[in-house]
């Protein structure tokens, strides 16, 4: 898959199929209209295309600054190359684009600049300065233009629509198993493995202190969950407090993962971490003491579920 940072990048002179959205999640129902894309590039040898933006066009429209995505851009990025695809643009949003006209955007980008023959979109696309031009619209401009649009439907735009609320809602109420459904893929974490104060080596479960540096990354409710990870090409398990430490005072949010069977040192690695599930809510024990019998059965419900997986 060849990775295009603007638009003006995309020098590819095939006739495409395109598809266009912010695609954050590249859930199930995501991955059937992509599916969909790279099916009909294939059988009638068109370049199969996703125009992405970012940022988001709310963090630039709306100054929307608490949104929070269920994916970086590098981890979209990643899923979208799974998908099969051979062309992704992430395009930088920003509000002079915003203010192209329904013609400009249709003539000048899809047309001249990206070649489209067919376009896949949903029943309720809108597109152009104020988002005023529709479906019906851009099929107009596909008379003139000779490009055919596909209709998503109602059905499958709903659907996919419910299920990215259903995601974000699942997993900010600690839910992973049925995120984790609905993205058909394990929900993750990735960044930093930074110094934290060093509570959990003194109480005999060292940890690896996660700094996600994406403010917009969605961190799914505090608690503790299982998890994986590859650790220096090696499959480990894991379990992670998400939250702020109350028994020892803690007042900031912190993501730290007891790995299970492995003792090496971490620090300034990247590490990503996928959930499986959640064990409990965080707790304000009465005693370290009694914050070690926790962790421990925490770390038995963990082995006895990787058992059983």
């Amino acid at each position: 898959m060849k990775q295009y940072s603007s638009i003006s990048k995309y020098q590819n002179k095939q006739a495409s199929i395109l598809t266009v959205g912010t695609f954050d999640g590249v859930h199930l129902g995501h991955k059937a209209i992509l599916n969909q894309l790279v099916h009909t590039a294939e059988k009638e040898q068109l370049a199969s295309v996703v125009l992405t933006f970012f940022p988001h066009p709310r963090m630039v429209l709306h100054n929307d600054t608490d949104i929070k995505l269920i994916n970086t851009i590098d981890e979209r990025i990643e899923l979208l190359q799974k998908t099969g695809l051979q062309h992704v643009i992430i395009h930088p949003f920003t509000k002079e684009f915003s203010r192209l006209t329904a013609l400009e955007y249709v003539r000048d980008i899809l047309v001249h600049q990206l070649h489209i023959k067919k376009i896949i979109v949903g029943y309720d696309h809108h597109f152009g300065r104020n988002r005023t031009a529709t479906l019906t619209d851009l099929e107009d401009f596909g008379n003139t233009f000779g490009f055919e649009v596909i209709e998503i439907s109602a059905q499958q735009s709903n659907d996919i629509a419910i299920s990215s609320t259903k995601i974000r809602n699942a997993l900010l109420q600690g839910d992973v198993t049925t995120a984790n459904t609905y993205l058909g893929y394990h929900f993750m974490l990735t960044g930093t493995v930074v110094k934290g104060k060093n509570i959990g080596t003194n109480i005999g479960f060292p940890t690896a202190n996660l700094m996600v540096k994406e403010t917009y990354k969605l961190i799914p409710k505090n608690g503790v969950y299982v998890v994986q990870a590859n650790l220096a090409g090696t499959h480990c398990y894991g379990i992670t407090n998400i939250g702020t430490n109350p028994t020892v005072g803690g007042t900031v949010k912190t993501i730290e993962t007891h790995f299970l069977d492995f003792n090496d040192n971490l620090y300034n690695q990247n590490l990503r971490i996928e959930f499986l599930t959640r064990i409990r809510d965080e707790y304000t024990f009465s005693s370290l003491e009694q914050l070690k019998k926790a962790i421990a059965a925490d770390e038995a419900f963990a082995r006895n579920f990787i058992k059983h997986l």
